[in-house]
């Protein structure tokens, strides 16, 4: 059956979201521009984007609802149905996962009773599974409202959620106090985090992933190690400034193809038949 309209937001409400959206607004010089931080405003209300919501922001930025749903259906960030106060991520991309990310991911699901991008009976946690949280330096990671919980493992992820649960403080390993979901997504909506000192608690990445930033900037790195995968030890790597046509990365560098090497031609490796 065809769903009735959605029902508007309460007056208060209306008001103060259309206060906000205006002030998201004047931010953008064309109005469509504003669409994602508009659904993260609406989340910040309800905890998800709901259909009230999507209408809010489709009649806000003279969108059709159809306009709004796909944007809102792309983006897992947002949430299409009630969440918790806690936004708990596994993440199960492949270094996190070899780490222990699956093994902690299934001990939460059968700890806390739900399956992935489910929320707990009282409300308090939604578990989830997530891609790459560019934090491979600390595996396994996991966060919380986005907030990074680093070198977990099973154990420990478990006294997360059940603090989280209990209403117990929990300070992230790097980054920001926690707050709320809605509050979260209030931030991403654009507007200031007003919490003493929650914007100077910042959270820097691992040395391995400051490596290629240390390239780009032209810095020295100290002398490579160079391992043969035939010869048993490893040999100094000959230091030496690269020449224009050298590639630092030699994922970037050209190969040896039969556009290049005519000594090589590509073909089959066997006649047809053989």
């Amino acid at each position: 059956m065809p769903q009735l309209p959605a029902t508007p937001y309460p007056a208060e409400v209306r008001a103060r979201l259309d206060a906000d959206a205006k002030e998201v607004l004047a931010r953008y010089p064309g109005s469509r521009s504003a669409l994602l931080p508009l659904l993260h405003l609406v989340q910040s209300e309800e905890g998800y984007v709901s259909r009230t919501g999507m209408a809010f922001c489709a009649e806000t930025l003279d969108l059709t609802t159809a306009e709004v749903t796909a944007v809102a259906t792309f983006y897992s960030m947002y949430r299409r149905r009630p969440s918790g106060d806690y936004q708990v991520g596994v993440c199960t991309n492949t270094l996190c996962a070899v780490m222990g990310g699956d093994a902690i991911f299934d001990t939460l699901k059968e700890h806390l009773g739900v399956g992935n991008n489910e929320t707990t009976e009282d409300g308090k946690v939604t578990l989830e599974h997530i891609e790459c949280n560019a934090a491979c330096d600390f595996a396994p990671v996991v966060m919380v409202n986005w907030e990074f919980f680093d070198n977990q493992t099973p154990e420990s992820a478990t006294r997360l959620v059940d603090d989280l649960i209990a209403g117990r403080t929990v300070e992230p390993t790097r980054g920001a106090p926690l707050c709320s979901y809605k509050e979260t997504a209030r931030i991403l909506a654009g507007f200031p985090d007003e919490r003493p000192g929650a914007v100077e608690a910042t959270g820097g990445a691992g040395p391995a992933s400051l490596i290629g930033l240390k390239l780009a900037k032209g810095e020295a790195l100290p002398k490579a190690r160079v391992v043969s995968p035939r010869a048993g030890q490893p040999r100094e790597a000959q230091p030496h400034d690269p020449s224009p046509s050298e590639h630092l990365s030699s994922h970037d560098a050209p190969q040896q193809t039969s556009a290049s090497d005519p000594e090589h031609p590509a073909g089959p490796a066997a006649e047809e038949g053989e």
